[in-house]
């Protein structure tokens, strides 16, 4: 039985390659394309294709917007959401939205329609490939454990530093500095500068000026 999807995503070149993704596969066929909320809403709630595929950043809005139209309109959608920003925020908004999967775009285009299979099946269970990890982010007590040039280069990262600045002043490669980088926005479940440095607040993995004796 072929399993209708339908893409939202504002990147022309992003749809054009999922779509043949999916037209390489026997089992699925896509019918609809958006490129804005408003958009994926009307299409979506007309054609009732039975997997979403959402990004999260829309111009007008959060692909978030779309999986709570697309469950409320129907319960049994399979919903995907995908995006370049995959913290866990990220990954936990989508899962509490209603989503079926949660796949960072960097992924291979086998794991997305890996994903929209088990969207197709299960739309109601939520499935990622990191959130086995993100749970034991999430209910930790002690937090993640920073190594000590992790530490660092979060502290450079609050002073507002960028990659080179960072690598000057510790005197390490560049791609070393954005492998430590790396490393802390996923031991903190970041999809960015911001949300790293939030968290590592939060955690009291930095300290704020009014915490300074």
């Amino acid at each position: 039985m072929t399993i209708s999807v339908m893409l939202a995503d504002d990147h022309e070149l992003i749809r054009e390659g999922l779509r043949r993704a999916f037209e390489r596969e026997d089992d699925f066929e896509v019918i609809a394309e958006a490129a804005s909320v408003a958009e994926a809403i009307a299409v979506g709630c007309k054609m009732d294709p039975q997997v979403a595929i959402v990004d999260l950043r829309l111009p007008d809005g959060t692909g978030l917007d779309i999986v709570r139209a697309f469950r409320d309109h129907d319960a049994e959608m399979g919903i995907v959401v995908l995006t370049m920003y995959a913290g866990d925020n990220q990954l936990f908004d989508a899962l509490e939205a209603g989503a079926s999967a949660f796949v960072p775009k960097s992924a291979p285009a086998e794991e997305i329609v890996a994903a929209a299979r088990h969207a197709a099946t299960a739309p109601r269970s939520f499935t990622s490939a990191d959130l086995a990890e993100a749970l034991k982010r999430r209910t930790s007590p002690q937090g993640p454990q920073l190594s000590p040039r992790e530490s660092e280069v979060l502290g450079l990262l609050a002073d507002g530093l960028g990659v080179a600045q960072i690598s000057r002043q510790l005197y390490i490669s560049e791609s070393t500095t954005k492998t430590h980088i790396s490393k802390l926005y996923d031991k903190l479940g970041a999809g960015n500068r911001a949300q790293a440095l939030m968290t590592a607040l939060k955690l009291g993995l930095l300290t704020t000026p009014d915490d300074t004796p």
